[in-house]
C-alpha cells in the first residue's frame, strides 16, 4: 500500500463527524408530559372539589368549626289560685361520658379520679367503668339530675371524656301535701302522673338553638343562625294551697288516730265547681321517691269507688219530692221498723214509727228511704241518680278517674231498689259524691268539677245544668241540718258559728259472697246553710280502732276541714248560737 493513501485513511478515521442535534430529547418529553398531567390532575381535582362536589370538604370544615348550642327550656310553673307555686323546675346537670375520648386519652388510667367520681355519685366504680368500655360509643349517661355542687366537683376531677350538660329537675315545694294531685315527672322531665301528665304538652316548651363558628382555640367567632324555642306554658289551678294544707293535716291525723287504712277529702266551691282542696293519706314525697309505691301514689278521691251507704239517702228523698209522690211536710210510717221484700229483710236499728222526711234523714231510716224509693217509678229513680252526676266522670279529666260501679239491669226487684235508696248496690267516688251534694247546695244546678283556673281550653264555656227543682233541692238541704243537731247521727260535724247540713254514711265493704267486717266511713256536708258556699266530703277507709261509725270518725274530721276553710275564705258566720270556739285546736278527733 502506498504511503500517501495510508495517511489519508488515518486522517479520515481520526476526524469527528458533525451531527446536527435534535430539538427535544425523549427524557425531556417524559418530564413535560408528567408535569402537564400532574398539574392537569390537580386542576381537575380542584375544580371537582370547588365547583362540582364541594359539599364533602365543606362538611369536614364545618365539623371542626361549627357547633350547635341548645338554649335551655324549663317546664312551666304550676301554681294555686293565689299564685303560690306548687311545681317549679330548677336547673341541674347531667354527667355523661364519651367512651371514644376516654380511651383515646387513657382516661381509664386515672384510677383515683374514677374512685372519687364513684364516691360522690354513690355508685360502684367498676359499674361506672363498665359503661365506657366500648370505644365505639360516643355518648352514655353516668348520672342524671345532679346538684350544681356535685356537678362542680365532677368538673374539677378533670377525667378525660367525662362532661356535663344542662337539664332541669322538677321540684314540689309542698311535698306530700299535693303529691297525688300534682303528680310527678320522669327523669326526662315528662309528666307521668296527675296534673303533670294531663297537661304535659302545655307545660313542655321547645328548646331554642344557636349555630356558632369557633376558632382553633374553641372561642366563638360568629353566630350563624339562631332559632327561638317555644316557651312553656304556666298553669293556674283552682286549688287553694291554704285549704289544701289544712285538709291534708286533718286527713293524715285522722288516718293515724282512727288506725285507718287510708283517708281522703275534697272541698268544692258549689257555685263554680272549682276544687279548692283534694287530699289523700297515706301520701309520698315527690322530691324523694323512695316511698312512692302505687298504693301511696293513687289519687283515691278520683280512682277509688265505694258503696256510699246512708250518704245517698237524701237523693231518695229528693227523688220522691221531684216525682211528686210526697211533699216536704208529709210523713212516712216506718212501723214496725222492718219489712220483707222478696224474701230479704230491710230494717232500721229500732222501730222509729211515723217519721217526717226530715226525721228520715236525721235518724237515717232505711225503712223510710225504702218506702220513698218504692213509691217512685223505677226509671224515674234511676234517671235521678244519673242526672246528679253519679256513674259518670266528674269533669276533671284526670288520669285514672273512675266512673263508679253500677250494674244497670232490665229487671229490678223491690229489694234491689230499696237497697239502692240507702247506698248499696252502687259504688261512687268521693268526687262524685261531692258533686252530688254541690248540686243540692246550688239549688239543683249541676256543674262539672274543675281543677284548672287558667288557661281554659279554646271555646270553653261553663256547663251549668239544672237537674232538679230549686225548691225541692233547698228543702232537702235544710233537712240535712237536722243530722248535725241534737238527735242526729253526726253532732260532731257541727261548726260553731255556722249552720251546717250533711249526712253520714257507714257502709260495710263488700267481699266475696257478701259483706265483711271492714267499714267505710263517709260524711258529706254543706256550709253555711244560710248562703251555701262549700261542700266537703271526708272518707275514712277501714278504721281499725273502737270507733267505726262515720259520726265518730268522718264527722269531726269534716268539722275541722270545713271550719278552717270557711275562716280562711273569710265567709261570715250565719249561726248566732255560738257555744264553743275550740274546733280549730285539733281536738276534733278525740270523740
Amino acid at each position: 500500500m502506498k504511503i500517501g493513501s495510508l495517511k489519508s485513511t488515518k486522517k479520515a478515521r481520526g476526524a469527528r463527524q458533525n451531527v446536527r442535534p435534535s430539538l427535544m430529547q425523549w427524557r425531556f418529553i417524559v418530564v413535560i408530559v408528567t408535569v402537564v398531567l400532574v398539574f392537569g390532575a390537580i386542576a381537575a381535582r380542584a375544580a371537582y372539589i370547588q365547583v362540582i362536589a364541594p359539599d364533602n370538604l365543606i362538611e369536614q370544615g364545618d365539623s371542626r368549626t361549627l357547633r350547635t348550642r341548645n338554649m335551655p327550656s324549663y317546664r312551666g310553673i304550676i301554681a294555686d289560685r293565689n299564685g303560690v307555686e306548687m311545681a317549679v323546675s330548677v336547673p341541674v346537670q347531667a354527667i355523661y361520658a364519651d367512651p371514644k375520648i376516654v380511651h383515646q386519652k387513657n382516661g381509664l388510667d386515672k384510677t383515683r379520679r374514677w374512685e372519687a367520681l364513684a364516691d360522690v355519685l354513690g355508685r360502684d366504680v367498676n359499674e361506672l367503668k363498665a359503661k365506657v368500655q366500648n370505644p365505639k360509643r360516643r355518648f352514655v349517661y353516668l348520672q342524671r339530675q345532679v346538684s350544681p355542687a356535685m356537678a362542680e366537683y365532677v368538673s374539677e376531677l378533670g377525667i378525660p371524656g367525662i362532661y356535663l350538660r344542662r337539664e332541669s329537675r322538677r321540684y314540689y315545694p309542698n311535698g306530700e301535701v299535693t303529691a297525688q294531685l300534682i303528680g310527678i315527672t320522669n327523669v326526662d322531665d315528662t309528666g307521668i302522673e296527675g296534673i303533670e301528665k294531663l297537661y304535659d304538652d302545655w307545660l313542655t316548651g321547645t328548646a331554642g338553638s344557636k349555630i356558632i363558628r369557633r376558632d382553633a382555640k374553641g372561642r366563638q367567632v360568629e353566630i350563624l343562625e339562631s332559632t327561638d324555642g317555644e316557651k312553656a306554658g304556666n298553669l293556674t289551678l283552682t286549688i287553694d294551697q291554704r285549704i289544701q294544707a289544712l285538709a291534708y293535716r286533718e286527713i293524715k291525723e285522722a288516718m293515724l288516730y282512727y288506725q285507718a287504712t287510708s283517708a281522703s277529702a275534697i272541698v268544692v266551691d258549689i257555685h263554680t265547681g272549682d276544687i279548692l282542696a283534694m287530699v289523700n293519706a297515706p301520701s309520698f314525697n315527690p322530691n324523694d321517691r323512695g316511698d312512692a309505691t302505687p298504693r301511696r301514689m293513687r289519687n283515691r278521691v278520683l280512682t277509688d269507688a265505694f258503696e256510699p251507704g246512708s250518704s245517698m239517702k237524701p237523693l231518695a228523698v229528693l227523688s220522691a219530692l221531684e216525682f211528686g209522690s210526697v211533699k216536704p211536710t208529709d210523713t212516712v210510717d216506718t212501723y214496725p221498723g222492718w219489712m220483707r221484700l222478696g224474701g230479704s229483710l230491710v230494717k232500721d236499728h229500732r222501730n222509729l214509727g211515723e217519721l217526717t222526711l226530715e226525721e228520715i234523714i236525721q235518724h237515717s231510716s232505711n225503712m223510710g228511704t225504702s218506702k220513698l224509693a218504692l213509691g217512685v217509678p223505677k226509671q224515674f229513680l234511676l234517671d235521678n241518680y244519673y242526672n246528679m252526676g253519679l256513674m259518670t266522670d266528674t269533669g276533671t279529666n284526670m288520669p285514672g278517674e273512675s266512673d263508679g260501679i253500677f250494674h244497670d239491669r232490665s229487671r229490678w226487684s223491690k229489694f234491689e231498689l230499696a237497697t239502692l235508696s240507702f247506698g248499696y248496690g252502687i259504688s261512687v267516688t268521693t268526687a262524685q259524691l261531692a258533686r252530688m251534694y254541690a248540686t243540692i247546695a246550688n239549688g239543683g244546678i249541676k256543674h262539672p268539677l274543675n281543677l284548672v283556673k287558667s288557661p281554659k281550653s279554646k271555646g270553653w264555656k261553663p256547663q251549668a245544668e239544672r237537674v232538679v227543682g230549686e225548691d225541692n233541692a233547698r228543702a232537702v238541704m235544710n233537712m240535712l241540718e237536722s243530722v248535725v243537731q241534737r238527735g242526729g247521727t253526726a253532732t260532731k260535724a257541727a261548726i260553731p258559728g255556722y249552720r251546717v247540713g250533711g249526712k253520714t254514711g257507714t257502709s260495710r265493704k263488700a267481699v266475696a259472697g257478701g259483706y265483711g267486717e271492714e267499714y267505710v266511713n263517709i260524711f258529706a256536708g254543706i256550709a253555711p246553710l244560710s248562703d251555701p258556699q262549700l261542700v266537703t266530703v271526708v272518707l275514712i277507709n277501714e278504721p281499725g280502732g273502737d270507733l267505726y261509725h262515720a259520726g265518730d270518725t268522718a264527722a269531726p274530721t269534716f268539722s275541722a276541714i270545713m271550719g278552717g276553710a270557711l275562716q280562711l275564705l273569710n265567709i261570715p258566720p250565719d249561726d248566732k248560737q255560738v257555744t264553743s270556739t275550740n274546733w280549730l285546736t285539733g281536738g276534733q278527733h278525740g270523740g
